[in-house]
């Protein structure tokens, strides 16, 4: 049974700085250039890549016609889900392409929109997060803070989400949205690329429901909870502090985890935490400067997801009311 979710002060000696780490984590000039670097090539190829996954699992569903294949195809898309938000991640950090105006632009029109998010609005979001973890403008420490929680009050959130109730109380803003004086260009904006992915899906294979089962309804449900169980498990339970080992998880990272919900090394989100100008193909040779040094350590490491599950959701019935909150 875990009590707190934070590491000991033991677990996290203070070995900063190093010569090739400030005092900050933050790699010294000599070393940072590459570490920060953008590969634009590499990149577009990721964004074309991941629409041709869409393509190919659709496509594939509906050619071989089957109750079997559509379901595959619905179960598939939840992983597909997850790289659209890593990328739109990276966009919104500004690290997707050097040039500002085209990093911009794909990560709207072709990342964020297509999956339902108004990117300028969790840019200004995401943001406050990385200012400030777990402080008074956090703006997800409801989500992040009552934890560890008991196994059923982690089985209801996640019900609730396979079901589409977290689905649709992300769903309703962006229809109010599109009523509002201040937000409607983008509530319409994102409702016009849906429209494009409905008719394309429809004329493309003759079924007008491809859309709505195998793209609305996987993010709705189980893109909800893959949303859920990465988001906990970076920053779950954790507390206000200025070192990042405090505010952060840190997992051992596997190849069936990085599929279904932590692609694109947004598994080695402690180093992001760092240094977030760090672009997600240097994640991990920037984790392997911190553990090098000393600043991640096997006492700080689980050694997967899920042994940092079931720390999260292992308190004991009745143990205070933070825990069961939603």
């Amino acid at each position: 049974m875990a009590t707190t979710m934070v590491p000991d002060l033991a677990a996290r000696p203070d070995v900063l700085p190093t010569e090739r780490l400030l005092a900050n984590g933050i790699a010294v000039p000599a070393i940072r250039p590459a570490l920060r670097h953008i590969d634009n090539v590499r990149n577009a190829i990721t964004v074309l890549s991941v629409w041709s996954y869409v393509v190919l699992i659709v496509g594939g569903a509906v050619w071989l016609n089957t109750w079997w294949s559509y379901l595959l195809a619905f179960i598939l898309m939840g992983p597909m889900f997850a790289r659209f938000a890593i990328l739109m991640h990276e966009a919104a950090h500004k690290l997707l392409f050097t040039n500002k105006r085209w990093n911009d632009w794909v990560g709207t029109w072709l990342i964020a929109y297509p999956v339902f998010t108004p990117v300028q609005l969790y840019r200004r979001v995401h943001f406050a997060h990385h200012k400030d973890e777990f402080g008074p403008q956090e703006p997800d420490l409801a989500y992040y803070r009552p934890y560890p929680c008991t196994r059923a009050a982690l089985r209801r959130r996640l019900v609730r989400d396979a079901v589409g109730i977290s689905g649709w109380k992300n769903f309703a803003p962006l229809l109010k949205n599109t009523t509002t004086a201040r937000f409607r260009r983008i509530g319409l904006s994102i409702f016009g690329v849906q429209s494009v992915l409905w008719a394309v899906s429809w004329l493309a294979t003759g079924r007008w429901w491809i859309y709505p089962v195998l793209w609305w309804l996987p993010w709705m449900t189980q893109w909800r909870v893959i949303n859920r169980l990465r988001s906990i498990a970076e920053h779950g339970g954790l507390e206000r502090s200025k070192d990042r080992r405090a505010t952060s998880h840190n997992v051992r990272q596997s190849l069936p985890a990085r599929f279904w919900f932590v692609p694109y090394n947004t598994g080695w989100h402690l180093a992001h935490h760092v240094d977030m100008g760090v672009p997600w193909r240097n994640l991990p040779a920037f984790h392997a400067e911190l553990e090098r040094a000393g600043y991640v350590t096997d006492a700080i490491t689980y050694p997967n997801y899920r042994a940092l599950w079931r720390a999260l959701s292992s308190a004991e019935e009745g143990a205070g009311s933070l825990a069961e909150a939603a």
